[in-house]
């Protein structure tokens, strides 16, 4: 009875094996790779899938989704024999199972030897400052020649970034103080600019207080000429207007005799020869009395120059 027993443990354990062998579940956005007696016989896709056991097996499960792979740093030369490293990340995705089990070895390693090679090539004919300039251009032409590479893999390669490129630590050195210099020639071009703007902005502000100054001062002096014509005229039609006499005249002519002797200043002052006639109307003004201006004669006033008046 034991000896049954054990069999039929022995059975019911290979038919649990059988059923767990046939019965495959692919889980989404996966495929599997079937060999019967180690040849390829079909992919299966996401599902519930049925294989024969102990003759089908399963060769790989690959991944269809995108993946991402970052590459470590790679020395490359520029054309100006200058050693740059540049770290690369490749976003690819399987598009057939089959092609990445049998095509390659290793598609991982193959892309990654490919973009090692491609980015030497590229990068060999581009100088430092293009290189560090032109990441797009060298992103697409690096994803052309991988794409072009992989299609017969199975793989397509999505997007390729370049991380980081890196000269050598003197050519960074190097290019910080070119920056720098730019930076301070810069700033010494707009302090220039400001400086000669300023001076402009000055100088047509003083330019117009001057035409302004100028124009103020020729209006107020036509003003002032104005004024004192005007002033004139009203006093010569005022005098018009009066008829004054000789007398008058007179009078008035020897009471602006002291302002003309007004002032420290004054060492020399002249008597103009119409003196003469004005004290002789003012003696007459007063009558006969004394025969004149009593104690005053012509002779006593004092002048630096004496004329006689003119004889009609």
């Amino acid at each position: 009875m034991s000896a049954v027993i054990i069999v039929l443990i022995i059975l019911v354990v290979l038919v649990f094996i059988a059923l767990v062998k046939t019965i495959q579940v692919i889980p989404q956005a996966s495929a599997a790779i079937v060999e019967r007696f180690g040849r390829y016989t079909r992919t299966l896709n996401a599902g519930l899938n049925i294989v024969v056991p102990f003759i089908d097996s399963i060769r790989n499960r690959i991944d269809l989704r995108e993946q991402v792979v970052p590459f470590p740093p790679q020395p490359v030369i520029t054309q100006d024999n200058l050693v740059v490293n540049i770290d690369t990340v490749i976003y690819y995705q399987v598009t057939d199972a089959r092609a990445a089990t049998y095509e390659v070895a290793s598609y991982i390693q193959a892309i990654e030897q490919l973009t090692v090679t491609t980015l030497r090539n590229i990068i060999g004919g581009m100088d430092l400052e293009r290189t560090l300039t032109s990441r797009e251009d060298i992103n697409a032409a690096l994803r052309g020649v991988l794409d072009e590479a992989t299609g017969k893999w199975g793989i397509r390669v999505n997007r390729v970034e370049l991380k980081a490129i890196e000269p050598p630590t003197s050519i960074q050195d190097s290019m910080e103080k070119q920056m720098r210099a730019e930076r301070d020639k810069r700033a010494a071009i707009l302090t220039a600019e400001g400086t000669r703007q300023s001076a402009i902005l000055t100088a047509e502000g003083e330019k117009q207080s001057a035409i302004l100054r100028a124009e103020g001062e020729s209006r107020a002096a036509a003003l002032r000429a104005e004024g004192e014509a005007q002033a004139v005229r009203t006093v010569f039609e005022a005098i018009h207007a009066g008829d004054p006499d000789q007398k008058l005249l007179s009078y008035q002519y020897l009471q602006m005799l002291p302002k003309i002797a007004e002032g420290d200043a004054n060492k020399l002052w002249i008597v103009p020869s119409e003196i003469g006639d004005a004290l002789k109307g003012l003696s007459g003004a007063f009558g006969n009395v004394g025969g004149g201006a009593p104690g005053f004669n012509t002779k006593d006033v004092p002048a630096a120059r004496r004329e006689e008046p003119p004889v009609d």
